[in-house]
């Protein structure tokens, strides 16, 4: 399984990383690294969108789905089959979030990994392509400035801020239950703030690079929510 992900996951995202490092006029790491996560973000735009739209579907459901659940309170066998019954009517899948996460992961792991190839260049030629030119050596000064191999507080903070702005963009709209045991409210308020702060903790311990290519990567995840969520119901279902 490893040498999988090295050959097909690590190994292409590392020499596209190389690769625009070299075609960059300055040779800047950190537009690199940009530049990669847009592109890898336009690569994986269908499955976003269709987390996203299912996302949007079940809040927009939420209000039936809480009648089924207090209408089987007494019964869990009965309302869990109510509710995959109610799904599967409704053509929505509750678990669809689950893969694009898993996948912003593995990317994730493999890009730190390229990165700190990048850092420690010495060793870094052997997983390179024969089309791509091994560098002399790597500037990890983004614009000349801001060194990316140390953590920023800065970027720690706009990297946690827009996460938390993509995560209430995706809040539940519905009226908040009176109940303070409503686990769907309980949910949605702990999402609303281990994300950004789980952010924060990566953007303070980890080198500055991966703030960058975090921020990138949530503000364009940002704009695909806009563009899909203000579009017509009617137009979302067509493209599901």
């Amino acid at each position: 399984m490893s040498q999988i992900f090295h050959s097909f996951i690590y190994q292409p995202i590392y020499n596209a990383l190389i690769f625009l490092y070299n075609v960059i006029p300055g040779h800047d790491l950190g537009v690199a690294i940009i530049l990669l996560t847009v592109l890898i973000r336009f690569l994986l735009y269908p499955v976003a969108q269709k987390q996203i739209e299912s996302q949007k579907k079940l809040q927009d459901l939420q209000p039936e789905i809480k009648k089924l659940q207090d209408k089987y309170k007494g019964d869990k066998e009965k309302q869990g089959r109510a509710l995959m019954e109610f799904y599967k009517e409704k053509k929505v899948n509750p678990a669809s979030g689950c893969l694009p996460l898993v996948v912003q992961i593995i990317f994730f792991i493999a890009l730190y990994r390229a990165f700190i190839a990048g850092l420690n260049f010495d060793s870094g030629c052997s997983d390179l392509y024969s089309f791509v030119s091994c560098p002399a050596s790597i500037n990890v000064k983004f614009f000349g400035l801001l060194d990316l191999a140390k953590p920023n507080f800065i970027l720690a903070i706009i990297a946690a801020a827009s996460q938390f702005v993509q995560t209430k963009m995706m809040m539940t709209k519905t009226p908040v239950s009176s109940k303070k045991d409503d686990f769907s409210s309980i949910m949605n308020k702990q999402m609303l703030y281990i994300g950004p702060l789980l952010t924060l903790f990566i953007g303070l311990k980890f080198p500055a690079g991966l703030a960058i290519y975090w921020i990138a990567n949530t503000l364009f995840a940002i704009g695909q929510q806009y563009l899909i969520m203000k579009k017509p119901e009617g137009e979302r279902a067509r493209t599901n």
